[in-house]
């Protein structure tokens, strides 16, 4: 009996031992996965508390953990309000992510946790001479809405909306006609775009051409670069995602555009540094990386580092009376051009209406005449894409060239798309605008081809 109660007690010494073990291991150098996992939890958490104004709690549980990875379930925040941090780990203490609240731009991921030097980036923002809320947006915020029945009818549907819409917004002939929010958002809430911010970015790299200060076809983009075959390309590659750079898009594991967001403080340092896998400008391949050394370029190009940071606001989102805006940058300063805009459905509707109208904002060309009609060209290495980071095919038609117009839409249509279910699509022919915000994961098959659809009809 004995030798069996020292066998119990010498098994349960191994058990605790080999956990004791474990726990060491996970805290003290945690698998890449875990990182990416509390690095993602730590910066979604802090840009929709600083920025949003949402409760941290709500935010984890929704936006984080019930649709993504099963590991981001056992994640826990720590919210510090006065000190600007919101850090995360596996049950808290794992793997342990933080991200830091700046002045103007939002939040940032510090995969070093170096927080003093993130915290060095920020940018003083000028109260704005906001337009009187009870002007007629796009001046203002007021909506009169359209009592088209057959509007109403479309967008109340909640299979034309998708499973989790946030915000809808529909604009013709420059005027908004309806608008729904869902439960706990606003016309006010400032909404995370994800990768309809690449436009955005290219609009910005828009007015840098405009300018003079850098030029589509400029080669030699990148020190590293002139050394090899990626001397050969150019800023208009980039734009139309034919760079020939490796760079992997999976975001289910750890990949290089999840390691980029989550793992990495130079972001643009990290996608600089791919080779090339593609003939440059002949190979399509879908890009965040490139979004973000695009912003890299641009903000060499302004210059002055403190200009750098304010030119979004003040050569685009100012002018177009975009207040709520901010876009977010990495720890270094580079401006995430890939992901992190975050700006009522008001104001990503303002966006839209400004690429119908050619770049143009109160008789103001701020982008170079035609630039628009170029972004919205064939990128030639794709059907599906356009050469200034816009889509021509809405989402899941991405392989399926020609699928827009079979389903009823204009084939003057294209599309600004992001993660989770963000899309705005832009119809000159029908003077239109539809913004669609939410928390729809792909694998739910949304497709709001339909909704745009049947509202192209019921305005016609």
């Amino acid at each position: 009996m004995r030798a069996v109660v020292k066998f119990v007690k010498w098994l349960l010494g191994l058990v605790v031992l080999a956990v004791v073990a474990l726990f060491a291991w996970l805290y003290l150098a945690p698998p890449e996965l875990i990182r990416v996992g509390s690095g993602y939890s730590a910066k979604i958490v802090c840009s929709n508390v600083f920025i949003a104004g949402r409760d941290p709690n709500e935010v984890l549980a929704v936006d984080v953990q019930a649709p993504g990875h099963p590991l981001l379930k056992l994640m826990k925040v720590s919210v510090d309000r006065e000190r600007g941090l919101v850090s995360a780990g596996l049950f808290g203490v794992l793997g342990k992510s933080v991200a830091v609240a700046r002045d103007g731009l939002g939040c940032a991921s510090v995969p070093n946790g170096d927080t003093g030097r993130a915290r060095q980036t920020s940018v003083h923002v000028e109260p704005l001479a906001v337009t009187a809320q009870d002007a007629l947006w796009p001046e203002g915020e007021r909506v009169d809405a359209s009592q088209n029945p057959q509007v109403s009818k479309i967008i109340d549907d909640a299979a034309m909306a998708g499973t989790g819409m946030r915000a809808l917004v529909v604009v013709k002939n420059g005027h908004i006609v309806a608008e729904r929010y869902g439960d706990g958002f606003t016309a006010k809430t400032p909404l995370l775009g994800w990768s309809m911010t690449k436009t955005v970015n290219a609009a910005i790299v828009g007015t840098l051409v405009k300018g003079g200060k850098m030029a589509l076809d400029s080669k030699d983009l990148f020190a590293p670069w002139k050394a090899d075959g990626r001397a050969a390309i150019s800023l208009a590659d980039m734009m139309a995602m034919s760079s020939g750079l490796e760079f992997n898009e999976d975001y289910g594991d750890v990949a290089d555009v999840t390691r980029m967001l989550y793992l990495e403080p130079d972001m643009a340092g990290f996608g600089e540094a791919q080779p090339l896998t593609g003939e440059v400008g002949k190979a399509f391949s879908y890009s965040s990386g490139t979004a973000v050394m695009l912003s890299r370029l641009w903000q060499d190009a302004v210059g002055d580092k403190a200009k750098a940071l304010a030119w979004p606001r003040t050569a685009l989102f100012e002018p177009l009376g975009m207040h709520s805006a901010v876009l977010e940058t990495d720890e270094q300063g580079t401006f995430v051009g890939s992901s992190y805009l975050y700006a009522t459905a008001h104001d990503w509707a303002r966006f839209g209406q400004f690429l119908l109208q050619g770049g143009v904002w109160n008789g103001a060309q701020i982008l170079p005449a035609g630039f628009v009609d170029w972004m919205r060209e064939p990128a030639p290495a794709s059907k599906v894409y356009g050469k200034g980071q816009v889509w021509i095919e809405g989402p899941g038609d991405e392989e399926n060239p020609g699928a827009g117009a079979a389903a009823g839409l204009p084939k003057d249509t294209y599309w600004m798309e992001g993660h989770d279910g963000q899309t705005m699509a832009v119809v000159p022919s029908e003077q239109l605008v539809v913004v669609r915000l939410g928390l729809t994961p792909a694998k739910l098959g949304y497709r709001p081809q339909i909704m745009v659809a049947a509202l192209v009809k019921a305005l016609h």
